[in-house]
């Protein structure tokens, strides 16, 4: 098997783990203040990235200069977008909110690809990202709840669309610095500094939670969220973005509702509709047509 397809794996199972922790998530939030139990996420994945690069690498070290990049990337990459895909949630319909999150994300990242890497757009990767976006569209409004950009969602609905913005530079500012260190050095850095930021807006959060009260599945979802969303997710995700270009690997994402609706199937026996299954099929055409093309290692 041609190793490119190591890559295109990797970041469709990552799509898949993302998708699936909003129904492992949604419970949890019953409990947890958003931003808590993103702070646990993040704040808990910590040691277990310094940990496996020390042992990996045998240090665990980076320049000053690498440094203050990389806090920059956390503030922006974790904190802001995190505290963001929130606030979006809330100042708009979840239809809303899931398609500018997710739709805008890999255009916005194909399209400021130049100003970071040396990526171009080709024709493929137009026409594959194109027919991917479109299952996108259906999975999320055929849901039933429809696309509504009415003004009283205005704030919520420039929340989302910013939410694309910030990630995809987020993804692209990590691409220059997986040149000097490796995708695991470079992801238990950013997200230290991410999960710094962020913990001073916890303080009031801690001592509503009812720690004694907390079952299997709210651990369950801590440990998830911690191991398998952040610690496996983000160190397999940058490697494999970095080895077949942010612009490519950014289309990926696009899995994530595909991934969403299945577990609230699953979960929650909600309801699938022919428009999400035909969704689901563009996406895959989508994605195994960009998959196809032949390309050159990008250059940075």
């Amino acid at each position: 098997m041609d190793r490119k397809w190591i890559y295109y794996v990797g970041l469709g199972l990552v799509s898949i783990i993302w998708g699936a922790n909003f129904g492992v998530s949604r419970s949890a939030m019953e409990t947890f203040d958003p931003i808590l139990f993103t702070f646990i996420r993040f704040g808990g994945a910590i040691p277990f990235f310094f940990l496996l690069l020390k042992l990996r690498e045998g240090s665990v070290g980076i320049t000053w200069k690498s440094a203050l990049k990389l806090a920059v990337i956390g503030l922006i990459g974790v904190t802001v977008l995190e505290i963001a895909v929130m606030y979006s949630i809330k100042y708009t319909t979840l239809a809303n909110a899931s398609l500018l999150n997710v739709a805008p994300w890999p255009i916005f990242a194909a399209l400021l690809a130049p100003l970071f890497v040396k990526e171009k757009i080709t024709s493929r990767l137009a026409v594959g990202g194109a027919a991917a976006a479109v299952g996108v569209v259906l999975i999320i409004t055929g849901g039933g709840d429809g696309l509504d950009l009415s003004s009283e969602h205005m704030i919520g609905n420039l929340l989302a669309l910013g939410v694309s913005i910030i990630g995809a530079l987020f993804n692209l500012a990590c691409m220059p610095l997986m040149k000097q260190y490796s995708a695991l050095r470079v992801s238990a850095w950013f997200i230290l500094f991410g999960a710094l930021f962020m913990f001073p807006l916890t303080l009031g959060s801690w001592g509503k939670v009812e720690w004694a009260s907390l079952g299997a599945g709210h651990y369950a979802a801590i440990g998830y969220n911690i191991l398998i969303c952040t610690l496996f997710a983000f160190v397999v995700w940058n490697a494999c973005m970095f080895k077949i270009g942010a612009a490519r690997a950014n289309f990926f994402r696009y899995i994530v509702p595909a991934s969403a609706v299945v577990v609230g199937y699953i979960m929650f026996n909600e309801q699938v509709t022919m428009l999400q299954l035909g969704g689901g099929i563009c996406i895959a055409l989508g994605l195994v047509w960009i998959g196809m093309e032949r390309q050159q290692k990008p250059g940075i």
